[in-house]
């Protein structure tokens, strides 16, 4: 009998209880007042809608090949992970749960996957390589890609002190020496660049599950095929109605 994997918000719950014990008293005070504030504010107002087209656009990708959303659509909808960076375990342990449980389902149902953030491609390389990733992870400098579907923010000084109390830089990390951070979002996208399923988590230890990225493709799939099938009928209908003799006069 196998065990069940654990769920993404099981993971980060039994993270933050790590991370608490581990990390100085003040600067967890701050990490947890910057979740309970990004919650608080909520999803922001003019966030990327489902039925929306995306205009396509073109990043870089780990290696610096360009990669763009018309290659990643061209078989099928395309699963798109916006994460805050490698230096996140939140986002490092979404990134590895897709790995190990999505993307092998992916491939069924003609469906990409890709990961954005706004850091420099040689700091994605280094995200690939550390969580052994299989897909593709891109760059979006300054996050502008992420301000154009609605999910940017600036992180504030409180937070950029503390993490550089940490070593961690994020002018030295991300692309054009940005501050700016998307809020963990997936999108998924059909070949005709049609927004199909949109979640934004603003608290940022909460990630998309597996399970629920999986149902959306399945009625995308499902949405699809009945779709087909009706022009299906309607062309036999048109046809047979064509080869009906004319009535007699």
């Amino acid at each position: 009998m196998s065990l069940r994997s654990l769920s993404i918000r099981e993971q980060s719950e039994q993270l933050q209880a790590a991370s608490a014990a581990q990390l100085p008293a003040d600067v967890v005070e701050v990490f947890s007042r910057n979740a309970q504030q990004l919650h608080a504010r909520g999803v922001p107002a003019g966030v990327v809608k489902v039925g929306d087209t995306l205009t396509s656009f073109t990043l870089r990708n780990a290696v610096g090949e360009p990669v763009s959303l018309d290659d990643l659509v061209a078989a099928g909808p395309a699963v798109l992970v916006f994460y805050r960076g490698g230096w996140c375990p939140y986002c490092n342990l979404a990134l590895r749960t897709y790995q190990r449980e999505l993307l092998p389902q992916l491939d069924a149902r003609g469906a990409t996957l890709a990961a954005i953030s706004p850091q420099t491609p040689d700091q994605s390389l280094s995200t690939i390589e550390k969580a052994a990733l299989n897909f593709e992870v891109l760059s979006d400098p300054g996050s502008r890609l992420a301000s154009r579907i609605g999910i940017a923010f600036e992180q504030t000084e409180e937070v950029l002190a503390a993490q550089r109390r940490l070593g961690l830089d994020l002018a030295e990390v991300n692309d054009e020496g940005s501050t700016e951070l998307p809020m963990p979002t997936v999108l998924i996208i059909d070949p005709g660049r049609t927004v199909r399923f949109v979640e934004v988590n603003p608290d940022y230890t909460a990630r998309t599950e597996v399970a629920d990225i999986v149902a959306a493709l399945v009625g995308i799939h499902d949405e699809t095929h009945r779709a087909s099938s009706a022009v299906v009928r309607d062309d036999r209908r048109t046809r047979g109605s064509l080869s009906q003799p004319p009535p007699r006069s």
